[in-house]
């Protein structure tokens, strides 16, 4: 996922609301590998303050940083995409092993391991050797999510971290802004996801931002016209030209995934793309597919539904080629691989 939000509240007086928010029902279907041996309650008697530590871990980080709800939801989707929710995007490259950080999707990009590891750090001191690296992670997407104004949703725990991670498995595996829709959805399908996934997910993109170069050939060169993408709204193309000039060194720049609301979790995302206002080709191409289209028109409509199929494509992604039981390790550092 690309990196897409403005709070005007004081976060203090919106803890309240964080506190009562009401989990939006999911609904758990067929998960692949090893889910079943999860559970709700899989900390309760081992770390019982384990989702409050979790949680102002979290809002720590937040009252200093906004972009890093977005940071710590794309981390979670990148470390569940590639060879499943195993904390392997956590791990540093070593003498024997080039991981994931360093991947091209990943590279100077993904963000938000301090906070992890300040979160880990936290829960070995009161539970020591007993909570995984990946399920921080994960319940650390949702209060990231539920802090920028989204949804909250069960989490199940008990996953294992893995021993191992792969760079080339994430140069593989990884979606890519640059790639059609059918490649993009086969990737989603290879994870026992669907195509109403593939539009739920992509909604994550009302926060957060991307690198000029995921989207520059829009502006300046759309499928090598020498042109730019006839279909891009005239004013969203007036303002990203001014963010991101046709030079190399303004590759690296930042622009909103969602310019209304860049550090809100709302629908807007969907409705600029009904208005032709996407920043992402990838995005954008989902008012090119009846299928995909009648569903983004129905999430621009409703902000409700939008939340309640977030949150159930956000369990089924936790729960993605988890390892249970014996298999993979309870990480001491969520760098580095036990001794």
């Amino acid at each position: 996922m690309a990196h897409k939000l403005f709070f005007s509240h004081n976060i203090a007086s919106f803890i309240p609301f964080l506190l009562v928010f009401h989990f939006i029902p999911v609904v758990v279907s067929q998960f692949p590998y090893g889910y079943s041996q999860l559970s709700y309650r899989f900390y309760d008697w081992s770390c019982p303050r384990l989702t409050n530590m979790v949680k102002y871990g979290v809002l720590a980080a937040y009252r200093s940083d906004t972009r890093i709800a977005a940071s710590l939801l794309r981390l979670h989707f990148h470390d569940c995409f590639v060879n499943g929710c195993d904390g392997s995007v956590l791990l540093d490259d070593t003498d024997d092993m080039m991981g994931e950080k360093n991947a091209f999707p990943n590279r100077k990009s993904v963000r938000g391991f301090e906070v992890i590891d300040n979160i880990k750090e936290d829960v070995e001191r009161f539970c020591p050797s007993t909570v995984s690296c990946v399920d921080i992670l994960t319940l650390a997407a949702r209060e990231a999510v539920v802090l920028a104004g989204g949804p909250s949703w069960p989490v199940m725990l008990g996953r294992r971290d893995g021993v191992t991670a792969s760079q080339q498995a994430a140069n593989e595996q990884l979606p890519s802004p640059f790639e059609p829709l059918e490649n993009i959805t086969a990737k989603f399908t290879s994870k026992g996801l669907d195509l109403k996934d593939v539009v739920v997910l992509s909604g994550a993109h009302t926060i957060g931002f991307a690198q000029c170069f995921t989207f520059k050939n829009r502006l300046f060169n759309f499928r090598g016209s020498g042109k730019p993408d006839p279909m891009l709204d005239s004013s969203t193309f007036t303002n990203l030209q001014t963010m991101c000039p046709n030079i190399d060194s303004s590759n690296t720049n930042l622009a909103p995934l969602d310019s209304g609301s860049m550090y809100r979790f709302d629908n807007k995302y969907y409705t600029n793309l009904v208005n032709n206002a996407g920043l992402l080709e990838s995005d954008q191409v989902l008012m090119r597919d009846s299928k995909t289209a009648a569903m983004v028109n129905s999430y621009s409509m409703n902000s409700y539904l939008f939340w309640n199929d977030f949150g159930t494509s956000m369990a089924k992604l936790g729960n993605i080629g988890v390892l249970t039981g014996n298999k993979g390790q309870i990480r001491k550092k969520c760098g580095a691989v036990n001794v």
